[in-house]
């Protein structure tokens, strides 16, 4: 990266000239060049409207947690605890991978086959940084979380619906 005040050729990365000491983090910073770009770096999670969330206590059984799934029409399902904080989460993808061939499912209790401690974002942060939560983990659905506690859901889908809405 060249300085802008000096022409010196700095590493990239550099916070500052070599040369002339110029600060150049401000170069580093990222910038948007459209309004889509705009959206997922100032517009918090809240825009999307978060759908409530279905929940489920973690000493529910499998078929209770499917039932909600299948009766609310959503992914995944919200495991609390008994003070209502979030516990773990469910989807359909745990189904298909740890609940699919086991005789009597229907019985078992969710708290064997949730994930656990799920990444969480807070109806505040931006989509960018909902959206890089969820490309770094591979996940489809991030619980929003106020105080511990579950006060919603957004998904790829929400996501994509608000970025075709911008285009």
């Amino acid at each position: 990266m060249y300085c802008p005040a000096c022409g010196h050729q700095n590493n990239p990365g550099s916070d500052a000239c070599g040369n002339c000491m110029l600060s150049l983090a401000h170069l580093d910073e990222p910038a948007p060049h459209d309004r889509v770009e705009r959206s997922l770096m100032t517009e918090p999670v809240a825009v999307l409207a978060p759908r409530e969330p279905v929940t489920v206590p973690a000493d529910a059984d499998l078929g209770r947690a499917i039932r909600q799934m299948i009766d609310r029409g959503v992914g995944a399902v919200l495991v609390v605890g008994p003070d209502g904080g979030l516990a773990g989460i469910l989807t359909e993808r745990d189904f298909l991978s740890k609940v699919a061939g086991h005789p009597g499912f229907a019985s078992l209790p969710v708290r064997d086959f949730m994930t656990p401690g799920p990444e969480t974002v807070s109806p505040a942060d931006t989509l960018a940084f909902a959206l890089g939560k969820m490309d770094a983990g591979g996940y489809r659905h991030l619980p929003v979380v106020e105080g511990g506690r579950p006060v919603g859901v957004v998904s790829v889908r929400d996501i994509l619906r608000h970025v075709t809405k911008l285009c």
